[in-house]
């Protein structure tokens, strides 16, 4: 029944939000579509980043279980993994409107389990549909960084220098953080947080934004719409919301960081990133005999540092924050390959549970690259 109610009352022009205001002041509803389409952009690569660290840790258990299987012996008092040591704990500081619609989004899409998942906000008594979900809603940010692998950041601006000293001392050294706080530049950030392994995605609006975001759509909703997730590929310029193509960058240097962290030897964490990010296309050459280049070592460090690598030995801890700001040896390779492009945007697509056809795929644009 109130289905059916809300039904008989959904096309009242009274009750639509643009009821009420001034004819003269209509021109300016196009910022709560632009305001929606950030948010469900921003939703979206968050949960892409998630499943990415996701699957990276699922493959560590996968390792970790095949070596105790392949050199199990009853006398060597080896510690046993917790059963959640590889699980991703991820954290939001800030439940407002986005660290709401983030919860919802990585809770449904990723998906992140209950307890995976913490809200740290000043009014955790205001997140009563997340405690009954059994996550875990408080206000202690310290405590939170200590838990977490990936910590959101979700506050106002005006807040964030006292949260970066509160957090200060807790942070780990392989706890990525991501930040949602747009008015604070990457050099800020570093310097507040005295981290370097920060994630900042940046976007940029058009003047003549599509409809397509709309408000009147969950964002969880949204990203099963095809057209709508198409539009937040990372190299799509649909809808008039680009992402700065660095983020990328950042991204894949974050998940090097993640293997470097659990000491990795970098010919793994090569196979180990062509196995996540290009296997499906290795299949797709090989139908249509066309030669395709796996990551090497030089594409991510300079060649005069990667011929000097030894197999065995971990990739170095790379600086986030420089990574976004500068050219770095993964930028030219993004920049050149077209063929990584097209894979990539299948690959996010796929992640999501949509499949593109050739006539679906978006256009390509590679984005700004100042900060």
């Amino acid at each position: 029944d109130a289905g059916l109610e809300m039904d008989m009352l959904e096309d009242l022009e009274t009750l639509q939000f643009e009821y009420g205001i001034q004819e003269e002041d209509h021109s300016w509803l196009y910022l709560l579509g632009r305001s929606h389409g950030l948010t469900t952009k921003a939703c979206a690569h968050a949960t892409f980043f998630c499943k990415l660290l996701h699957n990276l840790r699922e493959s560590f258990s996968r390792k970790s279980l095949q070596e105790k299987q392949t050199s199990r012996c009853p006398l060597t008092g080896l510690r046993e993994d917790t059963p959640d040591d590889d699980e991703l704990k991820v954290g939001i500081i800030g439940g407002g409107h986005l660290g709401k619609q983030l919860a919802h989004t990585l809770l449904q899409l990723v998906p992140i389990p209950a307890d995976s998942l913490r809200i740290s906000t000043r009014r955790p008594e205001a997140l009563d549909e997340f405690k009954k979900l059994g996550i875990q809603c408080f206000y202690d940010n310290s405590s939170l960084v200590e838990w977490a692998n990936v910590i959101f950041l979700c506050c106002l601006p005006s807040q964030l220098s006292n949260i970066c000293v509160e957090v200060q001392t807790s942070l780990g050294k392989a706890c990525i953080v991501y930040s949602f706080v747009a008015a604070v530049p990457l050099p800020r950030l570093k310097l507040l947080l005295n981290h370097t392994n920060v994630l900042r995605p940046q976007y940029q609006c058009v003047e003549d934004l599509a409809s397509i975001w709309g408000a009147d759509k969950e964002i969880t909703a949204a990203l099963q719409d095809p057209v709508v997730l198409q539009a937040t590929c990372p190299y799509s310029p649909a809808g008039g919301i680009i992402l700065n193509i660095k983020w990328l960058e950042g991204v894949f240097y974050a998940a090097i960081n993640v293997c470097t962290a659990k000491d990795m030897p970098h010919s793994q964490v090569l196979q180990l990133l062509n196995e996540l990010f290009l296997s499906k296309h290795f299949e797709a050459c090989e139908k249509d005999r066309v030669s395709f280049q796996k990551f090497q070592a030089q594409d991510f460090v300079s060649k005069a540092y990667a011929k000097n690598l030894s197999r065995k030995r971990p990739f170095p801890w790379f600086d986030l924050t420089a990574v976004q700001l500068k050219e770095t040896p993964f930028s030219q390779y993004l920049s050149q390959s077209t063929t990584f492009q097209d894979n990539l945007t299948h690959l996010y697509c796929d992640s999501f549970g949509i499949t593109l056809t050739k006539e679906q795929e978006p256009e390509v644009s590679t984005g700004s690259s100042s900060q």
